[in-house]
């Protein structure tokens, strides 16, 4: 089975309502951990600004288990705009970008091989 098969079959099993919300992470992160839902909301929000101010800084992000944050440039490349055919240039940006740690892709690769 080709990998781009594999990735549809795993997809086709998750419903896109089935993501969680900001809500539903606080709380299970709150009966997880002991804290209060203030707790768990207040350090998820200084976790955010940490991540978004050391990425601006151009920093590496590294959560061992989970994963990494960085921040990668895009070079400039020549788009087609599809509706009238015209090229034009797309100028240089830096996007942010996160690389799974080895813990989650041994545990999605334990799920791709349950399936």
């Amino acid at each position: 089975m080709r990998i781009n098969e594999k990735i549809t079959n795993i997809a086709a099993g998750i419903s896109m309502e089935s993501g969680m919300k900001n809500k539903e992470l606080i709380a299970e992160m709150a009966n997880r951990s002991g804290w209060t839902m203030k707790e768990v909301s207040d350090v998820l929000a200084d976790l955010s600004v940490v991540i978004s101010s050391r990425l601006v800084d151009n920093d590496t992000i590294c959560l061992p288990g989970f994963g990494q944050f960085e921040v990668k440039k895009k070079a400039e490349r020549i788009s087609v705009n599809p509706a009238n055919g015209k090229r034009y240039l797309v100028p240089p940006k830096l996007v942010p970008v996160f690389k799974p740690g080895m813990t989650i892709k041994n545990r999605l690769k334990n799920l791709e091989n349950n399936e």
